[in-house]
């Protein structure tokens, strides 16, 4: 019989796996499902014409002189997003015999990296390009440490940041500059004290309050996502400035409750501002639960990711809320925070992706020979997601 080898078990591999990676990152959550996706992203940098007011040029009575409108240049630059998955050699060629058996032997390692990574994707989406998990409000224990994470700040704790053996860098500033404390490894995770366990990997310095943890090598070079898109109130915005047709509609409800007229209102004033109706409704599992008790005689809202070509898709259920202008789902999403419901518009939302998004296969073959008795497989790609401001709404300080 002749042997499953290396080059026919890489193609075995990109047959079975590759399908199933793009279905996964078309249905890990609705944000990633329904975002627009381009794969043909070249060049050192994309440009995107964004117009920012309405040409002028009208009037009545006499011919009214022209005036061009203002257009911008929202700058999209590729950052590198990668899940890298281990595979023991010898698990390999005790599996080279058939395709079934080869498929056995590496499904778990590949099924669990695949996950990781939508898993960062779905935290990029909600975050703000930082890479931030969290800020460190006290520390105790002299290696491992056991890091509490503060409660209040764009930075605060959210359970769905970590994870165990996810390896993090620690350091005394947010973005740039700051002391490196180095990496460390997650080894517990106490949710209802918001206590994280790392122990150390390699050399490092003792963690401190107010220290920074950031998923590893990702400080300051993640994705953009919602918050910082919503969020912005001054500075730039994909090399725009943020202004009255740059910015989001934004609510702070000052610690008071989730309400219909909230909703309805902030519903509306997206509408006012922009001329165009959320198309969902997104809300962390707390405010999700509360708008679940506010709401009588509920009805399920089925949406299917946006790309009609997946095979097996998954659909999501959603509550239907009724707006001025017809039926928005609610969808909960554990990466929002616990004080914040965002309004929405995925039209205006686009993941650009370099060609050849997926496994890493240029030296021909998905599997890299390690150092040691293992072979590597690598999957991601170069990416940016670029949400136009203008057309998403948030609300946030609900208690």
């Amino acid at each position: 019989m002749a042997s499953f080898n290396i080059s026919a078990q890489s193609s075995f591999f990109k047959t079975k796996y590759g399908p199933l990676a793009m279905n996964t990152y078309n249905s890990a959550n609705v944000m990633l499902a329904r975002a627009k996706k381009d794969y043909d992203f070249t060049g050192d940098q994309l440009f995107i014409s964004q117009p920012t007011s309405f040409s002028g040029g009208v009037g009545a009575g006499l011919l009214p002189v022209a005036n061009a409108a203002n257009y911008g240049k929202a700058l999209i630059v590729a950052k590198k997003m990668y899940s890298v998955m281990q595979y023991d050699r010898e698990a390999i060629k005790a599996s080279s015999n058939s395709e079934g058996a080869f498929g056995k032997g590496i499904d778990e390692v590949t099924k669990k990296g695949v996950e990781s990574f939508m898993r960062f994707m779905s935290y990029t989406l909600f975050r703000d390009g930082s890479g931030v998990l969290g800020q460190i409000a006290s520390v105790s224990g002299s290696g491992p440490y056991d890091l509490t994470i503060i409660t209040t700040g764009a930075d605060r704790w959210k359970e769905a940041n970590f994870e165990e053996k996810d390896y993090v860098d620690i350091n005394t500033a947010r973005l740039t500059g700051g002391t490196a404390r180095g990496t460390f490894e997650i080894t517990a995770i106490v949710a209802s004290t918001r206590v994280v366990t790392v122990a150390a990997v390699g050399t490092v310095t003792a963690p401190q309050a107010n220290d920074y943890v950031h998923m590893q090598n990702s400080r300051a070079v993640c994705p953009q996502g919602l918050q910082g898109v919503c969020d912005a109130t001054s500075g730039t915005l994909y090399n725009l400035n943020v202004g009255r047709r740059w910015q989001s509609t934004q609510l702070n409800a000052n610690s008071g409750p989730v309400t219909l007229d909230i909703l309805n209102n902030q519903m509306l004033e997206v509408q006012r501002r922009c001329g165009k109706v959320p198309k969902m409704i997104v809300a962390s599992f707390k405010q999700y639960a509360k708008i679940m008790n506010l709401m009588e005689d509920l009805k399920q809202y089925v949406i299917a990711p946006r790309d009609g070509n997946l095979k097996g898709k998954v659909s999501f259920n959603a509550l239907e809320f009724m707006s001025a202008s017809g039926a928005v789902p609610i969808m909960p999403e554990r990466f929002v925070d616990d004080d914040r419901i965002y309004l929405v518009n995925d039209d205006y939302m686009t993941i650009f992706h370099r060609p050849d998004f997926g496994f890493f296969d240029d030296d021909g073959s998905v599997f890299l020979r390690d150092a040691g008795d293992t072979y590597s497989a690598r999957y991601g790609g170069y990416l940016e997601t670029y949400i136009v401001p203008s057309f998403q709404g948030v609300i946030t300080g609900l208690s």
